[in-house]
């Protein structure tokens, strides 16, 4: 009878631990969704410049943020009262690597959407147009990210690893254009400012999406990534060649 109660209290103990990574899982995978909507609805906002839309999604950043903690208190709880090991642990630990990149993608997100406000008041500068691909890439990595964590996929997180080199060429891109654009017409130099800054802030997203695919990929294989990080991202080149143009010094 003995053996039996005991076998019954560790069957007990592993499903009660089973059920707590799932809701571990699933807080992820919310808090994703929320983030990936957050970025279109921001982006939304600066191309129809309707500054309600965009202080609703600033609003709004506070239910990542409960997320995010919601996800911290069951990590503590899990490992101070199960004591995890091995693939176990991983699971844990990147949970909450995880969770703090994707809270950081909603905060550029909110970035953005206080730049689009500050955006409606200006008259609409051409390169606005670029944004939205740039954030659709983007858009695409934390989608595929999301899937790649809940089906346990090191293949599909490498791939949208990969895609980040896009999101830095894109931006390089946007960023000459915008200096070229100031370079045309000073009246220019504020709006496209805040567009540099929004640029930045979807590139930053971009990073923190590689982070998490790095994050699957240990999860998963127990092991980081082999290569090095796709980067190209030339702006601090583009700047000095800029800075040359306007008769100053160039940024080393």
């Amino acid at each position: 009878m003995a053996d039996m109660a005991m076998a019954i209290g560790k069957e007990h103990i592993v499903k009660s631990f089973d059920e707590e990574l799932k809701r571990l899982r699933q807080a992820i995978a919310q808090m994703g969704g929320l983030v990936e909507a957050q970025l279109q609805k921001a982006v939304d906002a600066l191309v129809r410049r309707d500054s309600m839309a965009a202080t609703q999604v600033i609003a709004d950043d506070k239910k990542i943020d409960e997320l995010e903690e919601q996800v911290s208190n069951l990590v503590i709880r899990l490992l101070a009262l199960r004591q995890p090991m091995a693939n176990d642990l991983r699971h844990i630990v990147s949970a909450l690597k995880i969770s703090s990149d994707l809270e950081r993608i909603g905060d550029y997100a909110k970035n953005v959407s206080k730049r689009a406000v500050a955006l409606a008041q200006f008259p609409p500068v051409k390169p606005v147009y670029a944004i939205p691909r740039m954030a659709k890439l983007v858009q695409e990595m934390i989608k595929e990210i999301l899937d790649a964590y809940t089906a346990q996929d090191a293949a599909k997180a490498v791939a949208a690893w990969q895609r980040d080199e896009e999101v830095d060429e894109m931006y390089t891109s946007l960023f000459r254009e915008l200096l070229t654009y100031m370079m045309e017409d000073q009246r220019n130099i504020t709006p496209s400012i805040h567009l540099l800054f929004i640029a930045k802030n979807i590139e930053r997203m971009g990073d923190h999406a590689t982070n998490v695919a790095e994050d699957i990929h240990f999860l998963v294989l127990g092991r980081p990534i082999d290569s090095a990080r796709p980067k190209a991202d030339t702006t601090n080149i583009v700047l000095a060649q800029g800075a040359g143009e306007l008769g100053g010094e160039p940024t080393p």
